[in-house]
């Protein structure tokens, strides 16, 4: 099993570079590029060649750009510069040779009905699916166990993506997201297996659905997700993608960088051992 690491788990006390020196430094197979500020920081004084020649050159390979932000139900004007950021974004990826472009739904006080929208999202994915084509790039959707995120449980998620009907679109699941607000195992036991592109792993205090939010996160192992019955079921699917660590957690910000990607890496392989599940095969 590859590990990854997810720019989130140190967003406020690294940068890209020093990200992916210490994932070199403690041996995760990929990263997860954050394209809303760690990429363009980085742009600031570095190349995308420059980037191309880091992977070229370690061991350390970058599996998605995270992410396209709530890409659906949107007016055309804002449909249209999604679309201009997709395509830049497809033009990174392509650059540096990463695998997937994560999609995140529209998180909104609105109320709209699941009927509008499943159908923007399955048109939105759809238009994604035809440009990321020719790249050989992946769109992951990536729900969010949230109340006001318009795709908050893996159910609608899996819906939407079954609609779309597209080899090159797919899940992300997030096991913090599929917890917080409630997502059924029995969905993700009936789900196709090859349409989950990539696992986010972490874990979170236990407040009731509804209420979690990303600043609940905690350590793999050391919260109330059923980290077991997911991953289990995952795996039995025949997953044998890269999983990521994501922690927004504000007191590991205070932390070392180095401590908390060391710490993030040694937490996954222990839940992963327990699952079976050898995180350096």
């Amino acid at each position: 099993m590859k590990l990854c690491h997810n720019q989130a788990t140190t967003l406020e006390n690294s940068n890209l570079e020093k990200d992916l020196e210490l994932c070199e430094k403690y041996g995760y197979d990929y990263i997860e590029i954050r394209t809303e500020d760690k990429l363009p920081e980085y742009l600031k004084s570095h190349s995308l060649k420059d980037l191309q020649a880091f992977f070229a050159n370690s061991s350390v390979k970058p599996l998605a750009m995270n992410a396209l932000v709530f890409f659906n139900n949107r007016n055309e004007e804002d449909r249209q510069a999604l679309l201009d950021e997709f395509k830049q974004t497809l033009e990174a990826a392509d650059a540096i040779g990463a695998s997937y472009i994560v999609a995140v739904p529209l998180v909104t006080e609105a109320k709209i009905l699941k009927e509008d929208i499943k159908t923007s999202s399955v048109d939105m994915l759809t238009e994604l699916s035809d440009l990321a084509r020719p790249y050989g790039i992946k769109v992951a959707l990536e729900f969010v166990g949230h109340p006001q995120c318009t795709i908050n449980t893996f159910g609608q998620a899996n819906e939407i993506v079954e609609a779309v009907n597209r080899d090159n679109v797919g899940l992300v699941l997030d096991c913090f997201h599929f917890h917080a607000m409630g997502s059924k195992m029995e969905d993700l036991q009936k789900a196709d297996g090859s349409k989950i592109f990539i696992v986010h792993i972490d874990d979170t205090d236990d407040f009731p659905v509804g209420f979690l939010t990303d600043e609940d996160r905690v350590w793999p192992g050391h919260g109330a997700i059923d980290l077991d019955g997911i991953l289990s079921t995952v795996f039995e699917k025949g997953y044998d993608g890269a999983i990521s660590v994501e922690l927004f957690r504000p007191e590991y910000y205070k932390m070392d960088p180095d401590d908390v990607i060391k710490k993030a890496k040694e937490t996954t392989e222990e839940v992963l051992e327990k699952v079976g599940a050898d995180a350096r095969a």
